[in-house]
């Protein structure tokens, strides 16, 4: 008869109790199998029911040491899955959260994204000015601007950041004033982690040290020390004596194995020294009068009672921002849950730096495409233009152009070049450039322009291939003379008539080694309209290009007589029938959209 082997699985569920208080934790942590608390999420509940499974996959036979890992390998693993699911950088953080509160068993929390680092603000010049955006779990606005009310040196996501930025060089305190927190690299350490390992604040000593709770002078030890702008200080007891009525440094409180000592009043440092992540506790805010009095009625008024805050730093030391959460009563979490969240965030902020990444590059990209593309329509007599331009998440090479030309005519020009990203946007770049200087020398004759064009593409940029509509429009007369290349033929929208304009069939620009195509003219009657786009938009509907067409001719002829008589009107009625609710402004969608009119 062979021994059952141990199941091949990866995630965590802790079996400690969801409160942290000690006093409370001596009941909760009795087994791993009893139900979640009310504060336990619905991950939590799912952890819970996926360690019992593989728990009990180690039959009798199993020790409950090898039982506790199973569950805690099992939980990680469900809430990592979950993590990696998130595309955003906000989706990410408040999943970080909610698994923050499935391992430590806190109802709310919130993250503060340091300043500079959230893809959607721009960095001040002045730290004082700098303000961090946060992101709440379980706590609405108003609850995340009180919290914001309560001043710096006090405030639990502030001293977080502010001791991430007085770090020197070797991860050590700064000599300036902020909050820190302790070594940042180094083995997981356990509850029994040594002499250092257990927890005590007091006020700053006059000779740079810590006073203990027994009045005596201790020394101060770079890297275990935690002062905020105040000047008080808290720091790792520094000898092997505990003080009068606490216990030893690292033994358990009771009740609950492996939760550490926790001073009775004051933020502590987490006495796990070796996380990547090392904490700042509030285990008691109402018994702390070191701490702002605007803080405790804050914790009064929204009804918790401790908090325990991290700073979200990768491995290379990229700063994120300060991730807390909030008890509901006083206490501490335990150091397992501690050291299963430091495993856990190892994995969140480098994904979470990843997202915010990409969303930064996506920005500068889209700021760069902007830049290239029209800031502003031209004023011309006798036409109203309008245009909508919608991009993709990697940048995408389609363009428009209007531009007043020589005996008061006017250029209107669309296209698109082949591919996505910093190449395709480049090429972009260079190609509406140049068709901008071609229709200014030979613009009244479009096949011209888009021949010197493809000369150009093809001499230049061989391995690039573009679509381009060209049309030269004399308002006065309300003549259209165009061409195109492999492009989509534009739509007249008047009120007695909606079609296509009847275009040569051309290739795109780049793919032959000869491009020729011949121009087509059209008069338009008072208050016709000129309808361009590029062929994501019909893309984007998911059906075939003939379908997308006729949908795109059903919208126009379904424009009332206002909207006919307004081009911004016509555009965006048209977008929002032929792409119906979240397709018009997707970001994700990979094709670009630009709709172009102008009403004579």
């Amino acid at each position: 008869m062979t021994s059952p082997h141990l199941p091949k699985v990866a995630g965590i569920q802790p079996a400690v109790s969801s409160n942290p208080s000690p006093t409370a934790a001596a009941s909760a942590a009795a087994s791993s199998k009893a139900a979640p608390g009310p504060t336990a999420s619905a991950s939590s509940a799912a952890c819970a029911a996926d360690s019992s499974a593989q728990a009990a996959a180690l039959g009798p036979g199993g020790s409950p040491a090898d039982r506790d890992r199973i569950g805690d390998l099992s939980c990680l693993h469900d809430l990592t899955i979950r993590l990696v699911r998130t595309t955003s950088l906000d989706a990410a953080l408040r999943e970080t959260l909610r698994a923050g509160a499935t391992l430590l068993g806190a109802p709310r929390g919130m993250v503060a994204l340091a300043p500079g680092t959230d893809p959607g603000s721009e960095p001040s010049d002045s730290p004082e000015r700098a303000t961090e955006r946060t992101i709440g779990l379980g706590l609405g606005r108003a609850d995340l601007g009180q919290i914001e009310t309560v001043p710096r040196f006090s405030a639990t996501y502030a001293r977080v950041l502010d001791a991430e930025t007085s770090r020197g060089p070797t991860g050590g305190p700064d000599s300036g004033r902020g909050c820190t927190t302790g070594p940042d690299s180094g083995p997981s350490s356990g509850p029994d982690s040594g002499p250092d390992s257990g927890p005590e604040d007091g006020p700053e000593d006059e000779t740079d040290g810590t006073r203990a709770a027994d009045g005596t002078s201790r020394p101060h030890k770079p890297g275990h020390g935690l002062h905020h702008d105040s000047g008080h200080r808290t720091g790792h007891r520094t000898g092997h004596e505990p003080a009068p009525g606490e216990a030893a440094p690292g033994a358990a409180a009771p009740g609950e194995a492996g939760t550490g000592t926790v001073s009775e009043t004051g933020p502590v440092p987490d006495p796990g020294a070796g996380l990547a992540h090392p904490a700042l506790v509030c285990p008691d805010i109402a018994a702390d009068q070191e701490l702002s009095p605007r803080h405790r009625e804050v914790a009064a008024r929204l009804g918790y009672a401790a908090t325990y805050g991290v700073p979200l730093t990768t491995g290379s030391g990229t700063r994120l921002g300060a991730a807390v959460w909030f008890f509901d009563e006083p206490g501490a979490p335990a150091v397992r849950r501690r050291e299963l969240l430091d495993s856990y965030l190892r994995h969140a902020t480098e994904h979470c730096a990843r997202l915010g990444e990409r969303a930064r590059t996506r920005a500068d990209m889209a700021t760069l495409r902007e830049e290239l593309l029209p800031s502003a329509l031209p004023r011309v007599p006798g036409v109203s233009l309008a245009v909508r331009h919608r991009t993709g998440p990697r940048g995408g090479g389609d363009w428009y152009d209007a531009l007043p030309l020589p005996d008061r005519a006017v250029g209107l020009a669309v296209g698109g070049v082949t591919g996505s990203g910093p190449a395709a946007v480049a090429a972009m770049g260079r190609l509406r450039a140049s068709l901008r200087a071609y229709a200014v020398m030979e613009g009244e004759d479009p096949v011209a322009v888009l021949s010197d064009l493809e000369l150009l593409l093809r001499l230049t940029e061989p391995s690039c291939s573009a679509t381009a509509l060209f049309a030269y429009a004399e308002p006065a007369s309300r003549k259209i003379l165009l061409a195109g290349a492999g492009h989509c033929a534009p739509l007249i929208v008047g009120p007695r008539r909606i079609e296509p304009v009847e275009t040569a069939v051309s290739a795109p620009l780049g793919m032959l080694a000869c491009w020729e195509a011949p121009s087509a003219e059209v008069v338009l009657r008072e208050g016709e309209t000129l309808l361009c786009y590029t062929d994501g938009l019909l893309h984007r509907t998911g059906h075939s290009m003939d379908r997308a067409f006729a949908r795109l001719r059903s919208a126009a002829a379904s424009a009332p007589r206002p909207a006919r008589e307004d081009p911004d009107a016509l555009v965006d009625h048209v977008l929002r029938t032929v792409l119906p609710g979240p397709l018009a402004d997707l970001p994700d969608h990979p094709e670009d959209v630009v709709l172009l009119a102008a009403r004579f």
